[in-house]
């Protein structure tokens, strides 16, 4: 039996993965889009063939496995050449979600499941969720964050916030928003009682099958 999907999404400095692992500790079952990437890129994979076709073994490391620093760099600044690995990884992506989300609900009918996906909103992914819940923080806290986190000067910061779409437009398309500009208590709560409900709905009737 068919639950439904919630899509959990973010902008680099919101705070989702602070909020991927609160859903873990309720007991929510999250698929990673993050753990489906390295995997579908792994040694030996027809995934890892198609992006050395597509840029060259110089994207590999002297193990045959991917460097995703000389990759990033081929493709970070070049938006052809990202389209063109999104075309290989995502399908693949979405694939092996799809696969383990339907493996939890023989398990589990009926129960949700947390699909935890960064370009949720710009990719096809979205097409596989019910409810979409936008983690928020102002751009500016955005900007502190991210410079703090990985000590990066404020150009850089705003370059790698820039290259992705502005988190008000993500917030305009949510089923939910989870404010996480404050105290990390008040955005627990909030988890909580979204989880809750959630819960809530998924025993009070099972959701229509695709």
């Amino acid at each position: 039996m068919r639950g439904k999907i919630i899509g959990l999404t973010g902008g680099i400095g919101t705070g989702k993965s602070t909020v991927s692992q609160m859903l873990r500790d309720l007991g929510a079952y999250v698929v990673d889009a993050d753990v489906w990437a390295r995997r579908v890129v792994e040694p030996g994979s027809e995934g890892l063939r198609e992006i050395v076709e597509a840029f060259g073994e110089g994207v590999l490391q002297p193990d045959g496995s991917l460097d995703r620093k000389k990759l990033g760099a081929i493709v970070f600044r070049e938006e052809e050449k990202r389209l063109k690995l999104n075309q290989i990884v995502h399908p693949r992506v979405q694939q092996g979600m799809w696969q383990e989300t339907t493996d939890y609900w023989r398990d589990h009918p009926g129960e949700p499941v947390v699909w935890d996906v960064p370009l949720l909103i710009e990719g096809t992914a979205k097409r596989f969720v019910d409810e979409i819940v936008v983690v928020y923080a102002s751009p500016a806290t955005q900007l502190r964050r991210v410079m703090e986190r990985d000590g990066l000067s404020e150009e850089e910061a705003l370059h790698r916030i820039q290259a992705q779409m502005p988190i008000d437009e993500k917030r305009a398309v949510a089923t939910h928003v989870i404010e996480n500009d404050g105290p990390l208590e008040f955005t627990r709560e909030q988890v909580q009682a979204l989880w809750q409900r959630l819960r809530a709905e998924s025993r009070s009737g099972p959701s229509s099958c695709r």
